[in-house]
């Protein structure tokens, strides 16, 4: 057993279970007693939303790495390799360590069934016990309640937004959502909200609890200027902080405000500088996250986004729209079945002059043609391609250097994306990574 590669271990993982999903917190909490798993870290850090918990997770992250804490991180789904959902000290997990982890996760299961994501959670929480650190940052897989993640009571909630996905587990109206998310909360806790609508579940339940509930635009906020963006927050005790001049980011700032106030409620160093400097170093891949590279002579801007929910694709546009090119701007788009895709297109509308379809890389792909007959009905110009690959390709190919190409729909797609830009000799190399 502890001879296993990682590709071995995560093969032998999807076939443990009999659902990919299997929702609930019972087997899992077996499983982490045998372990002797406890709180992880002095300070832990859980994040859920719709959309949003990644970068919001990596803002946390790197404020508190800018204090010289040593602090873990559990995202996912992964882009290119299973190691990126675990980071311990801003380094992605090795194999070796993975093994160790699954091997001891393994042992402890004994004839108690999980999943691919329980296996997983499990692992990366022991490697966090094991590494000593100064805080953990915890990102919510599905939901919230009865999501693996929430066996560990989190010092600070964080919910980044609230929209109706994941129907078949969560619920189809954004009350039953919010309920689920609100599971995190513990009783006495700070939560946080970046929803500027929070469902009535959401409030009821910090009131329940006795949490300390620090709303966005109530008590915590961001105005955007035209180069420049400020902060405002508060205190447990109720001070008022400000921060004015901030850069723009790629990354989403309502993201950067959730995260500011998260940071403000640990009662670390609060330095103006510091803080700013944090923000701007702050990258993730795949989330607004902007590549370019020379297609035939001609220099080409990739913009890459994993956005595939109508809440997303309605930021996406938002951002689109806030920043247009010199010239066109050429969709490459690909989207699992059961996604909402009139919902992901309606606010997209207008924004491309021609779209490339292509479907993923995975059973659970919409086919191309769907994606085709859709995007026709609504009077744009698409083309379909036999794979992402072909799709982005057959983009650069029409593009000059001042269009852009945008890719977004799916995990699957922006990994698809690297795997080929990562082929090719990018000229200006990277200009920024965000998310």
């Amino acid at each position: 057993m502890s001879q296993r590669t990682l590709g071995e271990w995560l093969a032998y993982l999807e076939q443990l279970h009999p659902s990919a999903i299997d929702m609930g917190l019972e087997r899992s909490q077996q499983v982490a007693q045998r372990l002797g798993l406890g709180k992880l870290a002095p300070r832990v850090v859980t994040v859920t939303g719709t959309n949003g918990k990644g970068s919001t997770c990596a803002f946390v992250a790197t404020l508190l790495k800018a204090q010289g804490l040593r602090v873990g991180v559990y995202s996912s789904p992964h882009l290119l390799r299973y190691n990126e959902r675990v980071r311990i000290d801003g380094v992605d997990a090795s194999d070796e360590r993975l093994c160790e982890a699954f091997v001891a996760v393994e042992a402890a299961r004994g004839d108690t069934s999980l999943t691919y994501f329980e296996m997983g959670t499990l692992a990366a929480f022991w490697l966090f016990e094991q590494s000593a650190l100064d805080a953990v940052v915890l990102e919510v897989g599905l939901g919230g309640r009865l999501d693996t993640v929430n066996l560990v009571d989190a010092d600070l909630a964080l919910v980044t937004s609230i929209g109706v996905d994941h129907v078949e587990y969560l619920g189809d109206t954004r009350e039953a959502v919010a309920f689920e998310k609100a599971g995190i909360f513990r009783p006495g806790k700070p939560a946080l909200c970046g929803d500027l609508e929070p469902p009535q579940p959401l409030l009821d339940k910090a009131r329940e609890l006795g949490c300390p509930l620090f709303l966005r635009s109530r008590d915590f906020d961001l105005s955007l200027g035209a180069d420049s963006w400020h902060w405002r927050g508060r205190t447990l005790d109720g001070a008022a902080v400000e921060l004015h001049d901030l850069p723009l980011l790629d990354l989403p700032m309502e993201n950067a405000a959730l995260a500011l106030q998260a940071y403000l409620l640990m009662g670390l160093e609060w330095d103006a500088a510091q803080v700013r400097q944090a923000l701007l170093d702050t990258r993730m891949s795949g989330r607004l996250d902007r590549r370019s590279l020379t297609w035939q002579g001609t220099p080409v801007e990739v913009l890459l986004d994993v956005g595939h929910n109508p809440h997303a694709a309605k930021y996406l546009a938002r951002r689109l729209a806030a920043r247009p090119p010199l010239g066109k701007r050429l969709a490459v788009f690909g989207l699992l079945a059961d996604k909402d895709l009139d919902g992901v297109l309606a606010p997209l509308q207008g924004l491309f002059d021609s779209w490339a379809v292509a479907p993923l890389d995975t059973p659970r792909s919409r086919p191309a043609g769907e994606l085709a007959q859709a995007l026709t009905n609504l009077g744009q110009s698409v083309k379909s391609y036999p794979s992402v690959e072909a799709a982005l390709q057959g983009q650069c190919a029409h593009a000059t250097g001042d269009d852009q190409i945008v890719l977004f729909g799916s995990f699957f797609c922006v990994a698809q994306a690297l795997q080929w830009l990562a082929q090719q000799a990018p000229e200006g190399g990277v200009n920024g990574s965000a998310g």
